[in-house]
């Protein structure tokens, strides 16, 4: 293992999660070091994981979870700090050369802004700083010489096959793979009635309850295209999406001679994990080596915009920009929160995302970060009134 890669230290932001805790994994084999953690309020991971790593700050999102755990590894030299304020310390904590970006929600914009102002690389796997402020963080990016590279494994995929594009003007298309989700296939009818426990029960990935309501309302993928257009410089028209159940071709892109090249591996969010700190080296991994054989057959189906809505919604608020995708996505979250607690049927989901995003104004310039976080928190504002003048 070369020493760039065992010198590379990182702070992880939402390392009590799935991603975060496969991060953890992949720096444990890799000997990183850790220098910063951060979760929202699960402080019994978080303490295991400060006695394990012996970062120098770790963060908490909920103050009172900060305080008791303060109180728990008082014997440690790990500094606990609380709040916006404490994510966004750990995000740029001066020892780290990498923050790893994978909290959950327009929550991790800020962090991200921090984290590329005090110059440190960025391996994002929250889609969402892209999707609501994809302008400012690429700009910021640019201004400060910092280097995005994705985790999310379509755009990871993305990312692999692009490194023999040698000019932009080569590409023609990018192809996102998607799994469909819990419910490929079913109707609007049959979706009516949904329990939020159905639509966790995922049939490739196992991951956090928002991201798997999100993949089977089709959300994610939406997220995803207005991800890939910022990351990729590429027009939403640009982006298209198919569904691969079997979720070996991560992803795929088409030049301009229609020579369409993919990424293929196993289901294990451990690759693009690690070839996102390992860049632009590539090293061993204990992921499971791929059979094709053993699949033998590979399935590819067109998605339907008109059951899952959420999509169609993503897509629109692309083609509008400005502050439509910010809307989309606080829209979802409150909208899939209200669905987790059985307040709303899975179908909501996407007609609130639908029409909270078409209630945003028409305005293509983004100002600052206020005016994300306004557009934000006027599309949760207008999803639980509506909901509440239902009941």
């Amino acid at each position: 293992m070369v020493n760039t890669i065992m010198m590379k230290r990182l702070s992880v932001l939402g390392s009590t999660g799935s991603i975060g805790t496969q991060t953890l994994d992949v720096a444990r084999r890799l000997d990183l070091r850790i220098e910063a953690l951060a979760a929202y309020g699960n402080i019994k991971l978080l303490e295991d994981q400060i006695r394990e790593f012996h970062p120098a700050v770790a963060a908490v999102f909920d103050e009172e979870k900060a305080r008791q755990l303060r109180i728990a590894v008082a014997d440690t030299s790990t500094r606990i700090v609380a709040g916006m304020d404490g994510l966004c310390e750990a995000a740029a904590v001066p020892q780290a050369d990498m923050t790893v970006n994978a909290v959950v929600g327009c929550i991790g914009l800020l962090p991200t802004l921090v984290a590329i102002d005090a110059k440190k690389d960025l391996a994002l796997a929250n889609k969402e700083t892209l999707v609501a402020g994809g302008a400012l963080v690429m700009e910021a990016a640019k201004n400060n010489g910092v280097k995005i590279l994705p985790v999310d494994s379509e755009h990871s995929a993305i990312f692999q096959c692009l490194q023999g594009c040698p000019e932009k003007k080569m590409l023609a298309r990018i192809i996102l793979t998607a799994s469909g989700g819990t419910f490929f296939g079913k109707t609007r009818e049959k979706l009516a009635s949904v329990t939020p426990r159905q639509a966790l029960n995922h049939p490739n990935w196992n991951m956090g309850a928002k991201i798997t309501i999100d993949s089977s309302t089709m959300m994610n993928k939406g997220l995803e295209i207005l991800e890939a257009s910022w990351l990729f410089d590429m027009p939403v028209s640009k982006i298209d999406v198919v569904i691969h159940r079997e979720s070996i071709v991560h992803s795929l892109i088409e030049y301009v001679d229609h020579a369409v090249i993919g990424q293929f591996g196993v289901p294990d969010m451990r690759i693009p994990i690690q070839y996102a700190i390992t860049w632009p080296q590539r090293v061993p991994s204990p992921v499971k080596q791929l059979s094709l054989t053993d699949y033998g057959t590979l399935t590819f189906a067109s998605p339907d915009e008109e059951t899952f809505q959420c999509l169609a919604a993503c897509k629109e608020a692309g083609r509008r920009g400005g502050l439509a995708p910010a809307a989309a996505n606080g829209a979802n979250e409150a909208a899939v929160q209200l669905f987790l607690e059985e307040k709303i049927s899975f179908l909501d989901i996407g007609e609130l995302v639908w029409q909270a995003m078409m209630r945003q104004p028409d305005v293509k310039t983004i100002a600052s970060v206020d005016d994300i976080l306004a557009a934000d928190r006027q599309a949760r504002e207008y999803v639980f009134c509506e909901v509440g003048k239902k009941r």
